[in-house]
């Protein structure tokens, strides 16, 4: 291997040979989205092939950055918030090379933080300095494996090129015996000379040697994290105009300076700060806790006969009805496909007056950000233990999403359900400080959308375009929303969250009726909602139909100035909208879409070059159904780029469609077939699938099976039929979205509403 004539010779980071010294320099970085943040990196060197090995079995960095990176009380996290000087921490291992890895601390700052570096890396080092004098406890060990296990125990099945590519590094890094488990699980060493031999669970160490063993090495790399071996890598805007350097292939800006002497002696000698070890973890399901309640049936999908595979999977049941002038309607199904003790809940809160305009929808995206930070202390035990909540404020109202373990989810709920409904104060910015904190955060989130690609702007606007008024509002309006809202106001806002509305719930999985009911009823009594009439009822979501092109064959189009100027590109897209609501409507957009992906990629990027992202699909908003073509290029401009799909269009009836025979459109058909009968291989796609019927209205469970039966009684005459109402009739409806660079190759005349998203 060519790692062969470096590895375990050549030091990382030489001195005079590397771009970036490695011991004791800040590295200053212009990022090109409004980052800020600092990485405090130490280069893990090891001395041989053997000690690499053992490093990959022993996974220190694994329990060394679960203490770290904790976001529970005493944690680095939970001081670095209360000083104001953080948003987020993470810590983990980063590069993975033949002699030599790197773990990495990084915290996301605050604008106060920025100007404060020196002192959140006296805080990291103080942190660092703990776990060296006072010995981690055993218990920490015991939950990271307990975790790790119950998380390889109740793995659920992925995708398998994701598997596959999973086995073929770990055939470079494992022994073959480990080839499955050694990327997923810890404690790999039974002895400091023997494998671990089972695949089978396990709910402690085999042995007190084995823990030790890990305890070693984790003490091994803590002692590694010094201050001599480590350098800084901090992003941020406010270096633009200051730099003196730019990356070879990227051109960043970029310094390399020298951290101060004085800072050096502060993290050498690092002051006492209010940091402690993790609380042990309540949240841990237990063994009991773990009893799946209905086993579900081993079946042999190979066997199964056609008319077996699309048979309806039984749906939700009504188990509370309050009536429409009631307090909750409440679906409930028990799980017998999928044998794992997890269960979700959804309950959502129906009302029209969160999200009526795009102050009150800022306002329920700060309420967002603000109870998910105040909450994340709380609930971090939680999560770790498998255990997850939402909260979201949407246009039909405010929806508490939880899942995972189901032995305590019941009382996770209920708890975060108090303290979100009840104790407002809980959820809210104690001060103007803590608010613009929030705000900013948000403010840089939403400016994010600036620094995208093109063809991402041209799906944007594309989407905003067919989607009412109420139900979501332009990135501009959001901005100019934010910056105008006030502390006050998201006072009295969150105070309207739960004061009344129509609930609907969805309780599915390892839990049974009385169980559900249960717990509906306690949330019910922690939000005590005032009921609202069928008339207060929230509007759903239905499209809004683009004009029909009529016989002159008029276009609907945008034409929108880049709004990143750095960015050379155009983009174009193309959308063709069905507002037929059928099965078969749905499942013939889906044929078309099958026909024209590969032609169009074959025209327009490997023939004409045009650009390197070509691409089309379908999307839905509600029952409509639309198909997009969209193409971005470096080298055309919008203009040519909407000129060259619309030429690629007008070829599909007689290229593409009608030298179709019986054969090519059974091989379409049955390609949609299988995706369709595909057996769901989480209970979480289930849960998804059921909610969007319930929350849209449309409580059509068996979609799927009743697109089966559409696809298979689709002709030729049909598909010809369909493309030609969609595309060529008086009837059909397009629209042009053109994303226009300022400056470049792809350049054209700057269109007359730049950026508004206003159609011309």
């Amino acid at each position: 291997p060519p790692e062969d004539k470096w590895a375990f010779n050549i030091q990382p980071y030489l001195a005079g040979k590397s771009k970036i010294p490695a011991e004791k320099s800040i590295v200053e970085i212009v990022p090109i989205q409004d980052l800020r943040q600092v990485t405090i990196t130490w280069p893990i060197v090891f001395s041989s092939k053997e000690e690499r090995e053992l490093y990959r079995l022993n996974k220190p960095d694994y329990f060394v950055a679960s203490l770290l990176g904790h976001e529970g009380a005493g944690s680095l996290l939970s001081y670095l918030k209360e000083q104001r000087w953080a948003n987020a921490l993470g810590a983990s291992d980063n590069a993975d090379l033949s002699d030599f890895g790197t773990f990495e601390v990084t915290v996301e700052l605050t604008p106060k933080g920025l100007n404060a570096i020196d002192d959140v890396c006296e805080a990291i080092f103080s942190y660092i300095q703990m776990m060296k004098t006072n010995p981690i406890p055993n218990y920490v060990f015991d939950e990271n494996l307990q975790l790790d296990e119950l998380e390889w125990r109740f793995t659920t099945k992925g995708q398998p090129t994701n598997y596959v590519q999973s086995l073929v590094t770990a055939m470079d890094k494992f022994p073959p015996s480990l080839y499955i488990a050694g990327p997923r699980r810890v404690a790999l060493l039974e002895t400091p000379t023997t494998l671990i031999s089972s695949d089978q669970p396990r709910t402690s160490f085999k042995s007190n040697e084995q823990r030790e063993i890990l305890k070693s090495a984790s003490t091994d790399l803590i002692n590694r994290l010094t201050v001599d071996n480590s350098f800084l890598t901090v992003f941020s805007k406010s270096f633009e105009g200051q730099t003196t350097q730019n990356e070879e292939w990227y051109g960043t800006a970029y310094n390399v300076k020298p951290v101060s002497m004085s800072a050096l002696m502060r993290w050498k000698n690092p002051g006492s700060f209010p940091l402690f070890y993790p609380r042990q973890n309540i949240f841990i399901p237990s063994e009991k806790g773990l009893k799946v309640n209905k086993k579900p049936k081993k079946v042999d999908q190979k066997a199964l006969t056609f008319e077996e595979k699309i048979k309806p999977i039984p749906p939700p049941t009504i188990i509370r009805d309050d009536g429409d002038e009631g307090r909750w309607t409440v679906h409930f199904k028990e799980d017998d496909r999928f044998g794992k003790p997890k269960a979700f809940l959804i309950f959502q809160l129906l009302t029209d007056e969160l999200y009526s305009s795009p102050t009150k929808a800022v306002l329920g995206m700060l309420y967002q950000q603000s109870a998910g930070d105040k909450m994340n202390e709380e609930t971090y035990d939680a999560r770790l233990a498998g255990l997850t909540y939402d909260s979201q404020v949407l246009p039909r109202g405010v929806r508490l999403t939880f899942g995972g373990y189901n032995d305590k989810l019941g009382s996770f709920a209920a708890y975060v359900s108090s303290k979100l409904a009840r104790n407002l104060d809980d959820s809210l910015p104690k001060d103007e400080e803590e608010f613009e904190r929030y705000k900013d955060n948000l403010l840089r989130a939403l400016s994010a959308f600036n620094v995208k690609e093109p063809y991402g702007h041209a799906i944007y606007y594309s989407s905003l375009t067919m989607q009412p008024r109420n139900f979501v509002y332009s990135n501009q309006q959001m901005v100019a929303a934010l910056k105008e809202t006030s502390l006050p106001e998201l006072v009295d806002y969150v105070k309207t969250l739960w004061a009344s509305g129509k609930g609907e719930a969805l309780l599915q999985g390892n839990i049974n009726k009385k169980e559900a009911l249960d717990i509906v009823a306690s949330i019910d009594k922690t939000l005590a909602f005032k009921t609202i009439t069928p008339e207060q009822y929230p509007k759903r979501l239905k499209a809004l139909p683009l004009p029909a092109r009529g016989s002159d064959r008029a276009v609907t189009r945008l034409s929108i100035s880049e709004p990143n100027p750095s960015n050379k590109n155009a983009a174009s897209q193309i959308t063709l909208q069905c507002l037929q609501t059928s099965e078969k409507a749905h499942v013939l957009i889906e044929i078309i879409s099958a026909i024209i992906e590969e032609p169009l990629f074959n025209e327009l990027r490997t023939k004409q070059q045009l650009g390197y992202i070509v691409s089309s699909g379908v999307k839905g908003v509600d029952q409509s159904r639309f198909l997009a073509a969209i193409v971005q290029s470096n080298v055309a401009p919008a203009e040519k780029l909407t000129s060259s799909i619309l030429k690629f269009l007008d070829t599909v009836r007689d290229k593409l469609i009608l030298p179709l025979n019986s054969v090519d459109i059974e091989l379409y058909v049955k390609g949609l077939v299988d995706k369709r009968l595909e057996p769901d291989k989480q209970l979480a796609v289930e849960v998804t699938r059921n909610w969007s019927e319930i929350a849209t209205g449309r409580f059509q469970f068996d979609r799927l099976q009743a697109e089966v039966a559409a696809l298979l009684d689709i002709s030729k005459d049909d598909i010809l039929e369909f493309w030609d109402e969609l595309y060529n009739s008086d009837s059909s409806r397009m629209l042009v979205t053109e994303i226009v660079p300022r400056t470049g190759q792809s350049s054209s005349k700057e269109p007359a509403l730049s950026g508004s998203g206003k159609t011309l």
